[in-house]
């Protein structure tokens, strides 16, 4: 435990925390949305500081990450909580504390060992990821900070809520972030998530402004965010709003949580958002989760040459040439691709 960044007190005990864009109000001895956050005596204080609740070694693309330091592996690390309600959550056992007053589990796990067994396993990166990050930024921004200093790559997969001065507070030490834009309507944010699109919309932004390499999942669910509507303004708005070089991951749901009486997703859904993708030009879509024949690789924007062929989460070749196409000398966008360079 240690106290939070990035909070405020009000009258009478209160506090409002400023991590996040729900901006809790805390009356003493309560916590936040998030329930790892805690109001003592007017003080505003993480539980979850340093408390592991997952720490595996993956492939980047598990991300997904496709665009940063392909076929390389990243220490990914998780505390428990969150500051959404996801009906479909697939991490809900960690993520989801089952009341506000509910223990803080996890294993002792400082920065500093963080990184050490980063580095003794061979990984480039350092992902925070699995439950929602923002909920750890301390633990969080402390490992990124001695990441940086040991030449490893910091990543965040996140639900894009994240408040504005937190954000760029962090933005030095972050190199790439995957964020789920998870549908695009208020209601299916409200009813599926507990939160607002808006505010998501507008995080995004910012980690483009930011310089942030930015990739965007939408885990597609039969009947809630399936639609034309959704698909086709979420394509328009990465092409529009971000940039049509941002690699789009839409994915397959399959029955989880409290969401188990929803079939999983067809693969025809996810040809056609990629279909409405294309008809906004953007240049990177990868579908996922599916056995969907080359739905994975890398193809140069230019020629269409394939770049990097992926079997799942693993790389099974990369051709690309210092960065670019073989072919045509066209550079692909991303973090630390072939030379060690931002493209």
């Amino acid at each position: 435990m240690r106290e939070a960044m990035f909070w405020s007190p009000l009258e009478g005990g209160q506090v409002r925390c400023e991590l996040c864009r729900f901006h809790c109000v805390i009356g003493a001895g309560h916590r936040g949305r998030c329930r790892v956050r805690e109001n003592r005596d007017g003080v505003l204080y993480s539980l979850n500081d340093g408390l592991a609740i997952a720490a595996h070694i993956d492939p980047i693309e598990k991300k997904p990450l496709f665009h940063v330091l392909p076929g390389s592996r990243s220490y990914s690390i998780a505390t428990v909580g969150c500051n959404f309600r996801c009906r479909h959550c697939q991490n809900a056992s960690i993520s989801q504390l089952e009341s506000a007053h509910a223990a803080v589990r996890g294993d002792s796990l400082p920065p500093k060992q963080v990184v050490g067994l980063a580095l003794s396993a061979a990984c480039q990166s350092i992902s925070y990821t699995y439950t929602e990050p923002t909920v750890f930024y301390e633990y969080m921004y402390e490992t990124a900070r001695l990441a940086r200093q040991e030449g490893l790559l910091n990543v965040m997969v996140s639900n894009g809520y994240m408040a504005e001065e937190p954000l760029r507070h962090l933005a030095p030490y972050l190199d790439g972030a995957n964020i789920d834009l998870k549908g695009f309507s208020e209601s299916f944010y409200r009813e599926v998530c507990g939160a607002q699109l808006a505010p998501v919309l507008d995080s995004l932004k910012l980690f483009k402004e930011l310089g942030i390499w930015l990739e965007v999942t939408t885990l597609v669910i039969p009947g809630y965010n399936d639609d034309e509507e959704q698909l086709g303004g979420i394509a328009r708005f990465i092409a529009e709003q971000l940039d049509v070089e941002t690699p789009w991951h839409v994915t397959a749901f399959y029955p989880t949580y409290r969401l188990t009486n929803v079939p999983p997703t067809p693969v025809e859904s996810l040809v056609r958002a990629r279909n409405l993708g294309e008809k906004a030009g953007l240049n990177y879509i990868y579908l996922g989760n599916v056995a969907s024949g080359r739905g994975e690789d890398t193809r140069c924007r230019q020629c269409g040459k394939t770049l990097i062929e992926r079997h799942g989460f693993q790389v099974a070749r990369n051709r690309l040439y210092h960065g670019t196409c073989p072919g045509c000398g066209t550079p692909l966008s991303g973090v630390r691709l072939d030379d060690g360079g931002i493209n």
